[in-house]
């Protein structure tokens, strides 16, 4: 039963020194009742110790034991939630006066918006944009609408996003409630970009809020540039075509993707993009095979992805035609999928 207007939810895996600020910033908000909730991945620096002294009854803290990913730890946070909406902020996050009240009034404008994007601007360069909301290839593969680009505004008078970045999301309980949750099995990047397009699919639109604006360190857990994060995003963006996807778009896709990878290539022989310093720390020998484990990884998990997406079926409100309108509205090109950082 709801009782508030919004949970919201930090998940903290040892984030000492950097989720007390997040919760400190939810805490300041000034959306009536909203319920702070620190979910703890098995955190062994002390951090959760370290939000109860300093918060006190305030905050509520739900310690798993032990590192569940993302999606898994989130889970166990909306299931403890109390709000008809739920604000997910990531640990190295930190909400600007207003995040709450904005996020809220954006989901309220209309029943039909099951999720609202925020601004997220870069925590040491505030005038820098981190996402606003998120893009989308035509293999799977998603980064942030905006990323690195000076905040000139440039996206302020957008209504609507393609789906949120989890570092700083709202999502509707009545949409969670008929879609489910995070797909567990995805544990790092990636879980975002699926329960948005599943919410998409079933026919919830997705809000853009510009006023709602979180400051973010990029990439803190897994590292920008980290053979984790590389490994994770290549395995998961073929798990969200083969679940999401109309299949002349899984069948087209592997061109997309020998594009996508040529030029990552080019960008790691070069020193440009993240694939470009992820080669330099270690090497181009070393990509390649992230890539190809993340391949054999996706193979393996091939199989309950398209269970999954047989199950969905039944929710899908989205034409394919539809699907595609969004894709051109909200699409990444290759040069930036490859050659960004």
């Amino acid at each position: 039963m709801t009782s508030c207007a919004a949970t919201a939810i930090v998940l903290n895996y040892d984030g000492r020194g950097f989720v007390e600020e997040a919760v400190a910033s939810l805490l300041d908000q000034s959306l009536e009742g909203l319920d702070v909730l620190v979910v703890d991945n098995g955190s062994r620096d002390g951090s959760d110790g370290e939000i109860e002294r300093r918060f006190g009854e305030r905050v509520r803290v739900l310690r798993m034991g032990r590192n569940l990913g993302f999606g898994a730890g989130n889970n166990a946070g909306i299931r403890e939630s109390r709000g008809r909406h739920v604000i997910l902020l990531n640990a190295d996050a930190v909400a600007a006066q207003g995040f709450a009240v904005e996020m809220v009034a954006a989901a309220d404008r209309d029943p039909r918006v099951g999720m609202v994007a925020a601004k997220v601007l870069d925590y040491a360069r505030r005038d820098v944009i981190d996402t606003a909301g998120h893009l989308l290839y035509p293999d799977g593969l998603n980064r942030g609408r905006g990323r690195l680009e000076p905040d000139r505004g440039q996206y302020d008078g957008q209504s609507e996003a393609l789906f949120p970045s989890g570092a700083a999301a709202l999502y509707r309980r009545a949409m969670l409630e008929e879609i489910g949750l995070f797909d567990e099995s995805f544990f790092l990047y990636g879980e975002d970009a699926d329960l948005g397009l599943r919410g998409r699919l079933a026919g919830w639109e997705c809000a853009f809020a510009p006023r709602a604006v979180a400051h973010h360190h990029y990439s803190r857990s897994a590292g920008a540039y980290s053979s984790l994060k590389a490994f994770h995003v290549e395995r998961n963006r073929v798990l969200v075509l083969l679940k999401h996807f109309p299949w002349p778009l899984v069948v087209l896709s592997p061109g997309w993707t020998a594009l996508r990878l040529a030029l990552q290539a080019w960008g790691a022989l070069t020193g440009r993009g993240a694939a470009g310093r992820l080669a330099q720390e270690r090497s181009f020998a070393h990509l390649v095979v992230v890539v190809l484990r993340a391949y054999a990884s996706a193979a393996a998990r091939a199989p309950s992805a398209l269970r999954e997406r047989r199950r969905a079926c039944g929710l899908r409100r989205l034409s394919h035609t539809a699907f595609l309108r969004l894709l051109r509205e909200h699409r990444l090109s290759a040069r930036e999928a490859a050659l960004k950082d």
